[in-house]
């Protein structure tokens, strides 16, 4: 059974870091592309960031630079690191792999 898991969300003042990760466990491929997406109340789900085959990143325009979404160190494991936080980054950020469901995300709350 495949299973789809984020952590690493948390409560952290604004120009803090915090560290998410994703794991997908139960499927027998690589998965060479993901995706990290936010939603923030009220608003529409964004897409933050990608990463294919493992080196191809892109990013939305408002966290180049803070934000970097990277393999980890197992198969079909992905982190994003995420510094120097804003308000505005707060939000329930999720990890979608291609093939797999939509996870329950994990919150990030940036206080100012």
């Amino acid at each position: 059974q495949v299973r789809l898991v984020e952590s690493g969300g948390g409560l952290v003042q604004a120009g803090g870091s915090l560290r998410l990760s994703c794991a997908v466990s139960g499927f027998s491929s690589r998965i060479y592309y993901i995706d990290w997406y936010r939603q923030a109340p009220g608003k529409e789900r964004e897409l933050v960031a990608s990463i294919i085959n493992g080196d191809r990143t892109d990013y939305l325009d408002s966290v180049k630079g803070r934000f970097t979404i990277a393999s980890g160190s197992t198969k079909n494991t992905w982190t994003l690191q995420m510094n120097s936080l804003k308000p505005e980054d707060t939000a329930v950020y999720y990890c979608k792999p291609t093939r797999v469901a939509w996870g329950q995300g994990t919150q990030v709350t940036v206080t100012s």
